[in-house]
């Protein structure tokens, strides 16, 4: 450690061992505040403090064999042994969370003198955090399903065991399709559905209808249009502008996601097109939040409302294989209409692709090195969500109440209004 105002380097060391092991001993000191007072507590800020100082000492007396650091190290391990013994056969208490704290606090010298300080700050921050989030993984567990970490497991498998190990090489002659290519499309759809499945469920799971529809709109605008619209049904018609607010907004959020395919797969498209993508964000957002906002229901009726929970499983795996053979597909599809028919004939292919997920066929569309006109793929890109937010509106009106039809078509119309005039501009 380098010298600072001529300030010795043992004197800087020693205060910081003093800090960080004093700032352990504090939150430590708070959960014994926070539980039973008769409980007793291996120690504190002073206990935490002290065993800090002693592990420097013993440290810089021998840093070559670090023999008395050693012994310092095994004279604490007694200790805290005798400590668990009395809590597992008097107290009937298991925990170990105070005796680890203990350990981390007596090796911090050791990091402090061995490593960057930076890297012995991002320790201690994870020890606060992890010793103040109890009660937040009490609650995350609670709400986990069955199948919580088997979900996991298979994006795991997703995306660091299948993906690493497929090869690079082209599948056909002449067309840009290589396994990696696919299945990366694959692990990067797949993990920002995840992602706002997460979210979902456990950072807003108590969150009003319309972070609902934003979250739901990151995952699959088409399916939150399905789940709310259905919902619909179960509210009275003072509840029409909730629901058709939060099903335009999940639209806006569709436009989100798209820029951000764009800009892992063609950055040098997206700065040129980004603000067509802002465009229709800010106005299909804005519609949906001035409908969400018009005429809410009264504070008893909603108390009567609870929020859109949609717990579906965003990872199955045979929903990534899906994927990969549509992503296949619209690969080949593509590369022969434009070959065949050209740019009309693109244009016309992203009209009736609407009717289905367009995720596939946009993905393709970015990565696509037959395509050597970027404003082909974004009016091909904004075509294909065009008939898809047609399809919607067909949805929410065939599967939703009556209610929500008129100001849901007021929103449509407005949005598909936007995304004609940018096409027109293209």
């Amino acid at each position: 450690m380098e010298h600072f105002l001529h300030i010795p380097d043992n004197y800087i060391q020693l205060f910081l061992v003093v800090m960080f092991s004093l700032i352990i001993g504090l939150s430590q000191r708070k959960l014994q505040l926070k539980s039973d007072e008769h409980e007793p507590f291996f120690g504190s800020d002073r206990t935490f403090t002290l065993i800090g100082i002693l592990g420097y000492i013993l440290y810089i007396i021998s840093p070559e064999t670090k023999i008395f650091w050693g012994c310092g190290g095994a004279g604490l391990l007694i200790l805290l042994g005798f400590n668990y013994y009395f809590k597992l056969y008097h107290l009937r208490r298991y925990g170990l969370t105070t005796i680890v704290i203990a350990c981390i606090t007596y090796c911090i010298p050791a990091l402090i003198m061995t490593q960057p300080v930076e890297f012995s700050l991002l320790v201690l921050v994870v020890v606060l955090l992890l010793t103040e989030m109890k009660e937040t993984f009490i609650s995350v567990a609670g709400r986990m399903n069955n199948d919580e970490f088997l979900t996991l497991a298979k994006f795991i498998v997703i995306a660091g065991i299948i993906l690493p190990v497929l090869p690079d090489e082209q599948i056909y002659e002449g067309i840009n399709l290589t396994p990696r290519n696919v299945w990366l499309a694959t692990v990067i759809i797949s993990g920002m559905s995840y992602a706002s499945y997460l979210l979902q469920k456990f950072v807003f799971q108590n969150s009003g209808l319309l972070v609902s529809g934003i979250l739901g709109g990151l995952y699959s605008s088409t399916a939150t249009t399905v789940v709310l619209s259905r919902k619909s049904k179960k509210y009275p018609d003072s509840f029409r502008y909730y629901y058709s607010g939060a099903i335009i907004t999940s639209i806006g959020m569709m436009f989100i996601r798209i820029a951000i395919l764009l800009l892992i797969f063609n950055i040098s498209l997206f700065s040129l097109s980004w603000y067509f993508f802002l465009i229709m964000t800010v106005v299909t957002t804005t519609v949906g939040l001035l409908i969400y906002n018009h005429k809410p229901p009264t504070a008893e009726q909603l108390k009567q409302m609870d929020s859109i929970k949609d717990d579906r499983n965003p990872l199955e795996f045979k929903v990534a294989l899906i994927f990969a053979a549509l992503f296949v597909l619209f690969t080949l599809i593509i590369h022969y209409t434009v070959q065949e028919f050209g740019a009309q004939g693109l244009k016309t292919l992203s009209f009736a692709v609407g009717i289905t997920d367009i995720t596939p066929f946009i993905t393709n569309l970015f990565q696509g090195d037959y395509i050597t006109s970027g404003a082909l793929i974004i009016s091909a890109t904004f075509i294909a969500t065009f008939s898809n937010n047609i399809v919607k509106f067909i949805y929410s009106a065939v599967l939703g109440s009556k209610a929500i039809r008129k100001p849901l078509a007021t929103g449509f119309c407005i949005v598909s209004l936007i995304n004609l005039i940018l096409l027109f501009l293209l």
